[in-house]
């Protein structure tokens, strides 16, 4: 799932963590909605490989956590097999791991009896190469932690000089934001040309700061933290696309540290691929029968970002490959498209890719998506994705503006997944499109709905409320609130560790039971009958929203 829809990968940095898996909590019944799927046994799995799954209780009941765990080990090796530029595991789009998943995928499909394409395109792609260095020479040798004291901005280039401190530099700082540093090319009047430069964070955009610094001949740009309250620690910004220097972020301490000596000498390397037009795809599977005329989408975004993606997203990708295993040999009502999306991750590139270059008559065939998103997270909530009531998982506000002619027929799928927590004891939230590739569905008017368990951070006080464990990250280190694992750079820890077992599979046969009861809808897929709605009945404090610091 992507925090903040297009937003770039090299622009999003953060702290470092540590993995630690936490158990699954039990749960209050919600009041119940109409029509539950009863839970029952796992059906044997040498009956589930033959028999005609053709009611959502005999597909949920094949869906188990033996064949979805077998697809995420298959993953992880994958990403194991296929390391980045970086030297570490990955499944990232454009690089060769994430082909390595999208042609395991199409080979299961295959072999499941649906009709397989590999849609290309391309797209921007960056990657650090190797490890960024910040390194003090002299007067006092250290090297400084890559993600812990500083991260490099999407800029490669290399740099070995004296630091010097650009004007307007307010330390100590003062309790409300002051420092203008680096915003006019006064604050470089005396800078030595070919000296990296010191610039504090405050008034105008990174971008201009770096500018100035460019125009003065600096040879690097650090830029560190202003020092005001929520404005110390490290972080990152985002810079115009257009710098020619290497530009690092770092923290009030270190900058003030920096600066307090004479002149230190600063070794700074940030290597980097920037490719403009690298191809990535997406996997469609088609399944041979059901009516052409009225498609379901059943999609996951396949790609990861910052290393092997297990819980972001192999998980989703593992939930929809052993459903449509499940299905191989069931003639629906509906015709199935399966669908692993590229680029997901990198602003819904594939699923937006996809929507708009479909034919207008073949996009009016599409009647329903669904969407598997991040399905076995550790400190969960149970979230199913509804574009009227849904809020963002980030910030908790209202999500992206969806077509109202959506918003009813949405709500039967929707409903399928609640009734299914209902009947297993689960409380569920209520989650907008936003992030995943169910948006780029909405937008085009096709109602959509899907599940989705939380990442990064926080979990609010009302989430715990609702399914118990901790506030603060849903991932990585819980408890903690230092991000998580998932969409953070130079942790390399979504990895098998980071997914709970237990959540994918009841969240899984939370989703087919969404699956199996819209692969034979009516009431969406040919009539204009209205759905009805569960109402929200809760609302918690706004989380701190992850958005994207540009200044």
């Amino acid at each position: 799932m992507s925090p903040v829809h297009g937003r770039l990968r090299a622009g999003r940095l953060a702290l470092v963590a540590a993995v630690a898996v936490m158990a699954t909590w039990g749960l209050p019944e919600a009041a119940s909605s109409a029509g539950a799927t009863s839970p029952a046994k796992d059906a044997n799995p040498t009956a589930c490989a033959h028999r005609v799954n053709n009611t959502p209780q005999k597909l949920v009941n094949c869906v188990t956590q033996a064949d979805l765990w077998a697809h995420m080990v298959k993953f992880q090796q994958i990403a194991d097999a296929n390391p980045g530029a970086d030297g570490h595991p990955s499944r990232n789009s454009g690089e060769p791991g994430y082909k390595a998943s999208a042609d395991y995928v199409a080979a299961v499909m295959s072999a499941a009896g649906y009709d397989v394409t590999l849609q290309e395109y391309e797209f921007h792609y960056f990657s650090f190469v190797g490890t960024p260095v910040m390194r003090e020479e002299s007067p006092t040798a250290r090297d400084f932690g890559l993600g812990t004291e500083f991260n490099p901005g999407p800029v490669a280039g290399s740099a070995n000089a004296p630091l010097q401190a650009a004007g307007g530099i307010f330390v100590p700082a003062t309790p409300t934001p002051s420092s203008a540093s680096g915003c006019t090319a006064a604050d470089f009047a005396t800078f030595m040309p070919g000296n990296i430069a010191l610039i504090q964070r405050g008034t105008c955009t990174f971008a201009q700061k770096v500018a100035n610094a460019e125009a003065a001949g600096a040879s690097a740009v650090v830029i560190f933290n202003e020092g005001n309250p929520g404005r110390t620690g490290l972080f990152s910004g985002t810079l115009a696309g257009t710098e020619t220097v290497p530009v690092l972020f770092t923290s009030y301490e270190v900058g003030t540290q920096l600066l307090a000596q004479s002149a230190p000498v600063l070794t700074i390397n940030v290597q980097a691929i920037d490719d403009p037009n690298r191809s990535d795809w997406n996997v469609i599977a088609d399944s041979k029968g059901g009516d052409p005329n009225n498609i379901l989408v059943v999609d996951a975004h396949l790609d990861a970002i910052y290393g092997a993606g297990m819980l972001d997203n192999a998980s989703g990708s593992a939930a929809i490959l052993d459903i449509a295993q499940q299905l191989q040999n069931t003639n629906t009502r509906n015709k199935l498209r399966f669908i692993w999306f590229g680029g997901e991750e990198l602003g819904l590139l594939g699923s937006d890719f996809y929507v708009n270059t479909l034919p207008a008559q073949e996009l009016a065939k599409i009647k329903f998506d669904l969407d598997a998103d991040v399905l076995a997270t550790p400190n969960y909530v149970a979230g199913v994705i509804d574009p009227k009531d849904g809020v963002g998982l980030f910030d908790r506000q209202p999500g992206t503006p969806t077509p109202p002619s959506i918003w009813a027929p949405s709500a039967i799928a929707r409903d399928y997944g609640i009734d299914y927590l209902n009947s297993i004891g689960k409380n569920n939230i209520l989650f907008s499109a936003d992030g995943t590739d169910a948006l780029s569905f909405q937008l085009a008017g096709v109602p959509a709905s899907g599940v989705l368990t939380g990442q990064d951070c926080c979990k609010l006080a009302s989430d715990v409320d609702l399914f118990g464990g901790f506030e603060g990250n849903f991932e990585g280190t819980v408890p903690g609130t230092d991000g998580g694992c998932v969409d953070n750079p130079f942790r390399w820890c979504d990895n098998l560790s980071n997914n709970d077992p237990v959540v994918l599979t009841w969240m899984s046969k939370t989703f087919a039971n969404m699956v199996g009861h819209m692969a034979y809808d009516t009431q969406v897929f040919s009539s204009t009958q209205k759905g009805g709605g569960h109402v929200k009945k809760h609302s918690g404090p706004v989380a701190t929203p992850e958005g994207t610091v540009t200044s």
